[in-house]
């Protein structure tokens, strides 16, 4: 380990860490070595996808009796009738949505959890289109919903939930199971030269950087990206990009089964939720005025730079200033 370690190259003195938004292509070549996708790519420059959409799974069969959990593991899971009706019209929404910017060549890649609910909510989503406008599938356990346990036993998780309430709803970890923190670990998850891990965020990164769904020839601006997982990954998915603070997070909605969120880039080349969603929709989603002001400012900024007034990023967070 200590002569793998040696080995290993150290970051040169000019290289920073960087934040979701900064890490994007704005135009640099990766490494050859740990890319050669993008080296096949000449050198040319890949245009960020114009969307993240990301859609919580449709009514499942453990929304509408949580004693399903009792004999069915969490993963095997479905849909019910219901629930296979919002995930098809969430399809045509997304479709309309996409088709509607007026190009020819609009695409969507998807990501989805492993679990029966979002398999299913996808193949209903997929139905609104044609084989020619899906660009590619990937399957990403990392997107998988919050672990509860095992089999869950009925009483005592509607304890636990109430205890869950007065521990907070970030840190507490269900027994055998997962906290919100744990899942905001695999979301984001990684170390220095990722020796050791790559969480979710990471992977999409590098993804959209280096083009891996837009083929050298086929690149452009028209791609849209369609993340189907469950309400508190995507919530905290939204957490580590925009940077926002526990107490943010725990103040946030679910969104609705088959519903969506829309991050869109702005003029600016930054994704921003104002872009697509009205104040008052993120209002009713959870956002404070602090979160809805930095994502006013995500709308017209660039990659690379800092919104320095918002929460986590300046001397707004000291009160006494």
């Amino acid at each position: 380990m200590v002569a793998l370690l040696a080995s290993w190259p150290l970051p040169s003195s000019s290289s920073r860490f960087r934040c979701c938004e900064d890490s994007l292509s704005s135009g640099r070549v990766a490494p050859p070595s740990r890319f050669p996708e993008r080296a096949a790519a000449a050198g040319g420059t890949v245009p960020r996808p114009r969307r993240i959409i990301l859609v919580r799974h449709g009514e499942s069969e453990g929304n509408v009796d949580e004693s399903v959990y009792t004999r069915v593991p969490d993963p095997r899971i479905g849909l019910t009738a219901r629930g296979w009706q919002e995930a098809e019209a969430c399809g045509v929404r997304i479709r309309e949505l996409v088709s509607g910017d007026g190009a020819d060549d609009w695409k969507v890649y998807f990501y989805v959890s492993p679990y029966r609910r979002t398999l299913e909510t996808l193949r209903g989503i997929g139905l609104a289109f044609k084989p020619s406008r899906i660009a590619g599938v990937r399957e990403e356990p990392r997107l998988r919903e919050q672990d509860f346990g095992n089999f869950q036993d009925r009483e005592k998780m509607r304890i636990e939930k109430d205890i869950r309430l007065r521990y907070g709803r970030f840190f507490y970890r269900f027994p055998n199971g997962e906290s919100a923190a744990d899942v905001y670990d695999r979301i984001t998850a990684s170390y220095l030269c990722s020796v050791t891990a790559t969480g979710f965020r990471e992977t999409l990164r590098a993804d959209i950087d280096i083009g891996r769904f837009q083929p050298p020839g086929e690149q452009s601006p028209n791609m849209n990206i369609v993340i189907v997982s469950h309400g508190l990954t995507l919530r905290v998915f939204l957490m580590r990009w925009y940077k926002w603070t526990v107490e943010q997070y725990e103040g946030l909605h679910n969104i609705d089964n088959g519903g969506m969120l829309v991050m869109q880039t702005g003029s600016g080349g930054r994704y921003s939720l104002l872009v697509h969603h009205s104040v008052e929709e993120l209002q009713a989603f959870g956002l404070s005025e602090p979160m809805l002001n930095d994502q006013m400012w995500q709308k017209t900024a660039k990659p690379g730079e800092l919104n320095y007034n918002f929460l986590t990023n300046g001397p707004a967070f000291f009160g006494h200033f």
